[in-house]
């Protein structure tokens, strides 16, 4: 495995990941030491984290990712987040590309607390006259 390698942080909801991209790879793609289709087994989300390498036109970099936190869609957002950041980090001229992309742009929309006397943060018990 070679030492040279680009790191990237991504956020997304409650997920958080940390991303290398290992230069002088062969294109694999690994998720807390799985294959990344093995931990995100549903439909095109492995297609979705792969954007900025689309993007970037990069193929010849393995990418190892460590995420903890959230669900699937967070953690597949923040993987793809991390990634983004780490391709700028190996080439500042992708900056544009990342950015026209949108993979450099935090999503910062959150759950939103439970209020009291509510059912849920904004959803109210049904209203009785009597």
């Amino acid at each position: 495995m070679s030492s040279q390698y680009y790191e990237g942080i991504g956020r997304r909801k409650r997920s958080s990941a940390r991303v290398r991209l290992i230069s002088g790879g062969s294109g694999n793609i690994v998720v807390n030491g799985k294959p990344a289709e093995d931990y995100f087994p549903r439909l095109g989300d492995v297609e979705i984290l792969q954007e900025p390498l689309h993007h970037a036109d990069l193929t010849d970099f393995d990418v190892s990712v460590k995420v903890m936190g959230g669900g699937v869609t967070g953690q597949r957002d923040a993987v793809k987040m991390g990634l983004a950041r780490a391709i700028v980090k190996f080439d500042e001229e992708q900056r544009s590309t990342m950015r026209k992309g949108g993979f450099l742009t935090r999503d910062a929309r959150e759950k939103e607390r439970k209020k009291p006397g509510l059912k849920r943060a904004r959803k109210a018990p049904t209203y009785t006259k009597r």
